[in-house]
């Protein structure tokens, strides 16, 4: 079981500095770039889409989580299908079960039952769009004059976006005086790899974020809502001007969590590099060129904490 090593400093409560963004005013636009940059992360609200949809796709989740053990490993592999505390293939264990899916499968290939594979379909078609709008909406925000310059990344049929259902059962070991306590990990800090996550969870808390004085802030939860998260690949882009945030769920108690994120990725032979259109004649680019899948392929081999953007960044010119 993933515990804190030492234990974690005291989140933030009481009032919450992450923004909130209404994509439905086009209007916005400027205030997901200004969250892009102080956070790597908002909540999105007004996104079209649907509550039936995503109450559907959730009660079909808790369905299979609730499964007995030999019937949930029956759907065991690396990279996808089902998988138990262990995440990734790096030593990196935490309080979670999980099915992690090609979000471009067809998922009528899988073997779910009907309702549950038709809510993925659904669900994850609605999510994509939401994702490519707010992704034009920060090419806007930007002064990028082609507006689909970000969204064109993870739109076609042969990108590689993944689709990640999370379960955190309530966790006894919280309960007791041993290894820091309440600090039991559900999932570790970490960053996202692809261009843009999008998270949906149940009405239980755990996701947090850490603020780039590096203090650790909780994330109400709300059901309702989506929350964003730039990813390394959307840092590289923009120079290094839009942040990838660092995060990690904490384990509850009392409380199972249901977490569904849509990792909005490019084709794996998509070159990345900062955008020149961003890049001031002054300014240097920070970034070696790569294509995605060498790196998902150096983030594969790395621990869940490692900085993997950090193996991309140039080496600073000495003038003297």
């Amino acid at each position: 079981m993933a515990v804190l090593s030492k234990p974690a400093a005291e989140p933030k409560f009481g009032f919450s500095p992450i923004p909130v963004i209404d994509i439905s005013d086009p209007e916005s636009k400027q205030a997901i770039v200004k969250a892009c940059e102080d956070f790597g992360f908002f909540k999105v609200i007004n996104h079209g889409v649907s509550s039936e949809l995503v109450s559907v796709l959730e009660q079909e989740a808790v369905k299979f989580f609730s499964l007995p053990k030999s019937e949930k490993t029956q759907l065991a592999g690396y990279p996808f299908g089902y998988g138990s505390r262990e995440i990734g293939r790096n030593g990196d264990v935490g309080w979670v079960e999980y099915l992690l899916m090609n979000a471009n499968l067809d998922f009528g290939s899988v073997p779910f039952p009907g309702i549950f594979r038709n809510a993925l379909s659904e669900y994850t078609t609605s999510v994509k769009k939401m994702t490519c709008h707010v992704l034009e909406m920060i090419t806007d925000g930007l002064g990028i004059k082609q507006r689909d310059t970000l969204s064109k990344l993870v739109s076609d049929s042969n990108t590689d976006s993944m689709f990640r259902l999370n379960h955190y059962p309530p966790c006894p070991l919280i309960n007791k005086n041993t290894n820091g306590g309440k600090n039991v990990i559900g999932f570790g800090e970490h960053t996202d790899p692809q261009i843009i996550s999008v998270l949906r969870s149940n009405n239980t808390s755990g996701l947090q974020i850490c603020l780039t004085d590096t203090s650790w802030i909780s994330v109400p939860s709300d059901p309702s809502s989506f929350f964003f998260n730039v990813c390394d690949s959307l840092q590289v882009l923009t120079n290094g001007r839009f942040k990838s945030v660092k995060h990690r769920v904490l384990a509850n108690s009392r409380k199972s969590r249901v977490s569904m994120i849509y990792f909005a990725g490019p084709s794996l032979t998509q070159r990345i590099a900062p955008l020149t259109c961003l890049i001031d004649n002054e300014e240097e680019s920070l970034y070696e060129e790569f294509t995605w899948s060498e790196y998902k392929n150096s983030a594969d081999n790395s621990r869940l904490s490692d900085n993997t953007v950090n193996k991309f960044k140039k080496e600073p010119v000495n003038d003297s």
